[in-house]
């Protein structure tokens, strides 16, 4: 006599042979409880991080109009009297600190966002779409700080009274200002794009997913 045959296992029951204590997922990566026990954050902890990284950012605006009040070329102007008016014209027409004034914010504003990003992706390195875009507002908010911080440190803007206060041919500073409005958004494009960059580069990985089992196929005799 031939012994009873006993059918093969299926292949749900083979898994959990193989798997008693979780998935095949579990198994090949311990310690991540499951692919969606974790999912991170939830949304008000991201909005809320994301505020205060915007707030934090913007803050910088304050040493970034320091520098650029204390980096940037001066354009030197004089005073005349033409009848009984005051008439304040460029000393040097040809000189090109007015440039120098805008380009000075735009570079300084480059390097706060590249520092910026960094210093962002260090700390919160998960990343996700409302850090990004706090660090955008926070990188404009920032530069219109500098800006309008820039100008109040910088000479009076009645020309004509400075004018007056120094006399008829005598040299004095030109108010701070900012031509080329375009450099306000330097700090935040920079920001954008090297946090992009070490996000890319650096960011962490999702976990690979296991392809499917495959069924069992029993080849009795």
């Amino acid at each position: 006599m031939s012994a009873p045959l006993t059918p093969p296992p299926s292949p749900h029951e083979q898994a959990a042979a193989a798997y008693p204590h979780g998935k095949a997922g579990d198994a090949a990566y311990p310690g991540h409880g499951g692919w969606h026990e974790k999912d991170g954050p939830g949304m008000k902890t991201e909005m809320r991080e994301a505020a205060v990284t915007a707030v934090a950012v913007a803050l910088g605006g304050v040493l970034l109009g320091v520098l650029w009040w204390w980096l940037a070329p001066r354009v030197p102007l004089v005073g005349d009297v033409v009848g009984d008016n005051w008439v304040v014209f460029l000393k040097d027409s040809e000189g090109e600190q007015g440039i120098g004034v805008d380009g000075t914010f735009t570079l300084l504003s480059l390097a706060f966002g590249a520092v910026s990003a960094l210093v962002v992706f260090l700390v919160r390195r998960r990343g996700g779409v409302p850090l990004v875009v706090a660090l955008a507002a926070g990188g404009l908010l920032g530069s219109v700080l500098a800006w309008r911080l820039g100008v109040w440190l910088g000479p009076a803007q009645d020309v004509v009274a400075q004018a007056r206060s120094a006399g008829k041919g005598v040299t004095f500073d030109a108010p701070l200002r900012l031509s080329a409005k375009g450099a306000l958004l330097a700090w935040p494009f920079a920001a954008l794009v090297v946090h992009l960059g070490l996000t890319g580069l650096f960011g962490p990985r999702d976990p690979e997913q296991l392809p499917p089992l495959e069924p069992y196929v029993s080849h009795g005799a």
